[in-house]
Formats: C-alpha cells, structure tokens, sequence
C-alpha cells in the first residue's frame, strides 16, 4: 500500500485513494444524547460529524499508527451540544492525540471509575488523551469543530461501554455558555 496521503490544511480535508471517509447520522446517536423528547423533534437523516481516516496499516498490527480528520457540526439537541459517540479504546493503554484545526469545543475525558472532566478544544490546541480515558469530542461553537487525531493502529474502539454506561457529565448550554454538569441516572 502506498503509505503518502494529502492534508489540506486550512480545512483538514485528507486526499488520496487510501483516505477512508465515514458518517454519523443524527438518528445513529440516540443514545448518547439526554434529552430524549428534543431529540425525537429534530431530523434524524442530519449529518453530525463526518471522519475521513488514514489507516495503512491493518487493524490490530502493533505499532502502527492511524490518522484522521473528524468535521463536527454545531447544533444541539436540546441545551446539550452535538459530540461524537465517544469510546474508551479495547486496548485500554493505548494513547491518542487531537489537534484543532478550526472551532471551538471541548474533549470529554471520563477514567475508568466514572469521573469526567472537560479540556478546552479550539483553534491550534493539541490535546493529548491518555490511556484508560474514554473521550468524545463536543462542539461548543457556532462552525464546525475540525480537528486530526492520530491513534495506534492495535487501540481498538470500545463504543459498548459508552453506549451502555455514558458518560457521567453532559455538556450543555447555560446562562449562554458552555458547562459540564453532573449527568442525572435517573
């Protein structure tokens, strides 16, 4: 395989023939947002974030490294800002980075014991996520939140967890601005 792809830059847009893109559709999500009623108002067919990956490596080869471009819609369901699923990794251990390359947000960091905790996301920022965190990306403005990311190509996706459990904060609008709140198990 040809290991040479392209990045523009100023969008994040990966080119060439290996790039991979992927989408997740609003009614793909369901279960990540709170606010059930105001979900179900808004169209399900709407795109919330868009990926385009890098892998030339296969999946679970040790050592490897994946790269990718997420494109994060502003919107909100409710008071809560659209994100992405968010995962802890199957290999627990493994690390990954995020830069931001337009917007603005917030990365959602929760350890294995449930306790979540917010990062800043916004233009030029670097976060660094580390192992045995699940995240999930938030957009907190009013464009798309571009960021790459690189991973290991062995880190696996651990969505069940999340999809099961959630995450223990939401991030929401208050008071027009952006807070974590502890998320009611009601």
């Amino acid at each position: 395989m040809n290991s040479i792809i392209h990045i523009d830059w100023n969008t994040g847009r990966l080119f060439g023939p290996q790039v991979q893109h992927s989408e997740k559709k609003l009614k793909e999500l369901a279960h990540i947002f709170h606010d059930q009623t105001a979900f179900s108002a808004l169209p399900g067919d709407d795109v919330i974030y868009r990926v385009d990956s890098f892998k030339p490596v296969t999946a679970g080869t040790e050592g490897g490294l994946f790269w990718g471009t997420t494109f994060l819609e502003p919107g909100k369901v409710g008071d809560e800002y659209f994100m992405t699923a968010g995962h802890f990794h199957h290999v627990r251990n493994r690390a990954e980075y995020y830069a931001v390359i337009e917007g603005e947000g917030a990365l959602l960091l929760m350890d294995e014991s449930g306790k979540t905790h917010a990062e800043a996301m916004q233009k030029g920022s670097i976060n660094y996520i580390p192992g045995y965190m699940a995240h999930r990306a938030v957009n907190t403005g009013n464009v798309p939140l571009v960021f790459v990311a690189s991973w290991p190509s062995d880190a696996g996706y651990d969505y069940e967890t999340i999809a099961h459990d959630g995450f223990s904060a939401l991030m929401v609008e208050r008071d027009g601005k952006p807070a974590l709140i502890e998320r009611s198990r009601a």
